[in-house]
């Protein structure tokens, strides 16, 4: 059924069991492919590069955030792609979902409360509202 899913991943708890989820679900399927990305927001990388000065240390954070998501990709034996964004996360994720589109879109909660929820909004809730196909919120 789904054929084309969309792992949107950072390296978070939440997002480490989306990508166990994202694989189950794409091995149900042996013509499924599943394409992970990783979006760089350029608020938190000005941070990045200013705390790692280095840059192939900022590189080996942003590949290790995607460590875990590929690893079980790999172990499974699934199709993957993996791909580095650049934008706003929540937007980013959702003109990349609909522009090329995927059946499905995983992702992990953020796990905030009601409160920071409605003040800031999360990126899950972002795509979920605004994505073309059906989402998959993991906690």
């Amino acid at each position: 059924m789904y054929q084309k899913i969309l792992l949107a991943t950072d390296g978070s708890e939440h997002s480490q069991r989306a990508a166990e989820n994202a694989v189950h679900i794409t091995k149900t399927n042996e013509d499924a492919e599943l394409e992970i990305v990783y979006v760089i927001d350029a608020k938190k990388a000005k941070t990045d590069v200013l705390n790692h000065w280095n840059s192939s240390d900022v590189n080996d954070i942003r590949k290790q955030q995607m460590k875990i998501a590929r690893k079980l990709a790999e172990e499974a034996n699934v199709t993957y792609h993996v791909n580095i964004l650049h934008g706003e996360p929540g937007p980013t994720i959702v003109d990349y979902a609909n522009q090329h589109d995927f059946d499905m879109v995983i992702i992990g909660s953020r796990g905030l409360n009601s409160l920071q929820e409605f003040v800031l909004g999360s990126v899950s809730h972002k795509v979920a509202k605004r994505v073309d196909c059906p989402v998959l919120i993991v906690k």
